[in-house]
């Protein structure tokens, strides 16, 4: 079922079984290093060459987290999706479907990172990587927002001719999550950051 189409319901069965095939794996992963090794050496001295695999544990944790965080943070996103479409359209939904995706990838290295280092290292860690994500995707965050409150708002319409961010009777081709879409009396097309229409006056001019 593409995203498009799915429904809260299919999202939400999603993101049950993400989360409980999240336990399992760690359940596994957790008995694998710290119970079945440890019993298979101490059964057996000349299996010790196994004992370096528990060196890598922390390795394969971060990945299964990785991976399995990704899934949730991408069900959570289709579930916002799917409610919002209806009543705000596809444009709005597919502007909170993207902000959900990035913090909640922002979110999920911060906390990795935290938890790896752990104790109050771990937490000054977690803040710094959540600062370097959220300066490092800032701008885009913001224009996104911006699209967002854009397309619920909907100040114009596809079709209307408008003054705003320094442009002069352009008709809008389209509002995008980071752009809207316009085009100039000439025939060139212009895209017009959100960031430049939140805040500012714009004019609808009347069409005859």
């Amino acid at each position: 079922m593409s995203p498009e189409k799915e429904t809260v319901g299919a999202a939400l069965r999603k993101l049950i079984i993400y989360i409980v095939i999240a336990v399992l794996i760690m359940g596994v992963l957790n008995w694998f290093f710290n119970y079945l090794i440890p019993d298979l050496v101490e059964k057996n001295k000349a299996l010790e060459g196994l004992l370096v695999i528990r060196d890598f544990q922390p390795y394969v944790y971060i990945l299964v987290a990785l991976l399995i965080g990704w899934l949730i943070i991408s069900s959570i996103a289709s579930m916002f999706y799917a409610m919002l479409t209806p009543k705000y359209g596809p444009s709005a939904a597919a502007a909170v479907r993207s902000i959900i995706k990035i913090l909640g990838i922002g979110a999920l290295i911060a906390g990795i990172a935290g938890g790896v280092a752990g104790g109050a290292a771990g937490v000054a860690l977690g803040g710094f990587i959540g600062l370097v994500v959220g300066f490092a995707t800032q701008q885009v965050l913001g224009q996104a927002v911006s699209g967002m409150f854009l397309l619920l708002a909907r100040p114009f319409k596809i079709g209307d001719v408008i003054d705003a961010a320094g442009e002069s009777e352009v008709e809008v081709i389209d509002i995008g999550t980071l752009f809207t879409v316009a085009k100039r009396k000439d025939g060139n097309t212009v895209l017009i950051p959100s960031t430049a229409l939140i805040g500012q006056k714009i004019v609808i001019r009347k069409q005859t």
